[in-house]
């Protein structure tokens, strides 16, 4: 997927089918004069439903599509016939999708699970035919009920990446490197800032066939929360990481003053991300010597206490072995492993 087609916000109009109307039809046929009354029912109108895929990444398919409509609802006939129900839309999407209504900004629900079916906007009932008002005083009832109108509605999707690692980080810290050098994603690389502006997925292989995804989120400034830079276009990817990777390249002025700055900016946007598992990792490792390498790790353990760390070199391939498994055992914790580990 280029970044480009990468879509993670659309807003759409979606409206149900009304439906059909009953039938006020008095039954007739040769010999017959004055039939008793046989209208059927209307059809009900068609449904507008969400449905989720775990094949799709992105909304771009909906990009486009503003506004949808479900069909409508056929008229009952004679001989107590009914309408057609009229034909329900399907609006395939990937999971992770929340929608908001537009109006109030009120989260309506949200898809997590491949096939999980949710009504958008229900289709309107059809009208019951003049035979369901048929009495021993009213006979032959010429009057029968309309169908219900159509519901609409104004929506906003938004996706929020699922994925069980997400890569927090200045820009230009590496995550793109990374995430290319551990999965068989090919993000835009480049030694500026923003390189990333869309968030980039990647499956990691791991031992026995296992995998886990990581997402490259686009790179964190001061003011994040507040909606500078980048803002909350791409912070909202972070809230359904189970762990997150703080990266931090080994030639920052202060590694523990970033990794203060990132948490900061997380907390201000929404205080149940400081409850996520968190790695930091030291990336551009291959700059330092063991004796500056010796000297880091001492100040790391005690800015760092508690808080696992590691260095690591995705261009020359440094530790990254050891970061997958860490990143392994976090996503299968066991509780009696030990909270620190300080990779080489």
């Amino acid at each position: 997927m280029t970044e480009g087609n990468f879509v993670d916000y659309v807003k759409i109009y979606v409206s149900s089918g009304k439906g059909g109307k009953g039938s006020s039809h008095l039954h007739r046929e040769k010999f017959i004069e004055k039939g008793g009354p046989d209208g059927g029912d209307g059809g009900r109108g068609g449904h507008v439903i969400l449905k989720g895929n775990k094949g799709l990444w992105t909304l771009f398919h909906l990009k486009f599509a503003r506004h949808i409509k479900a069909g409508h609802g056929g008229d009952g006939g004679s001989s107590r016939s009914t309408g057609a129900d009229g034909e329900d839309k399907y609006i395939e999407v990937p999971l992770g999708t929340v929608v908001r209504d537009k109006e109030t900004n009120e989260i309506l629900f949200e898809i997590t699970e491949h096939g999980e079916e949710k009504i958008l906007v229900q289709g309107g009932k059809g009208g019951l035919g003049n035979w369901h008002f048929r009495s021993s005083t009213n006979q032959t009832p010429r009057y029968a009920q309309p169908g219900m109108p159509t519901e609409e509605l104004d929506v906003i999707l938004e996706l929020k990446v699922l994925a069980d690692v997400g890569l927090v980080g200045f820009p230009n810290a590496g995550k793109s490197t990374l995430l290319s050098v551990l999965t068989s994603a090919k993000p835009k690389i480049a030694d500026y800032p923003f390189t990333t502006l869309k968030p980039n997925l990647g499956i990691v292989a791991y031992r026995d066939f296992q995998s886990f995804v990581i997402a490259d989120i686009p790179g964190i400034i001061e003011g994040a929360a507040e909606g500078k830079g980048l803002g909350h276009y791409f912070l909202r990817h972070i809230e359904r990481n189970s762990t997150l990777l703080f990266l931090v390249p080994a030639d920052a002025e202060d590694i523990k003053k970033e990794y203060d700055i990132l948490l900061d900016e997380l907390r201000r946007y929404n205080p149940e991300m400081l409850d996520k598992d968190r790695l930091i990792v030291v990336s551009k490792a291959d700059m330092l010597d063991d004796e500056l390498k010796a000297e880091m790790k001492q100040e790391l353990d005690i800015a760092f206490k508690g808080i696992p760390y590691m260095f690591i070199s995705s261009v020359a391939n440094q530790g990254l072995t050891e970061l997958k498994d860490k990143l392994w055992q976090m996503l299968n914790i066991d509780t009696e492993q030990p909270e620190n580990s300080h990779g080489l």
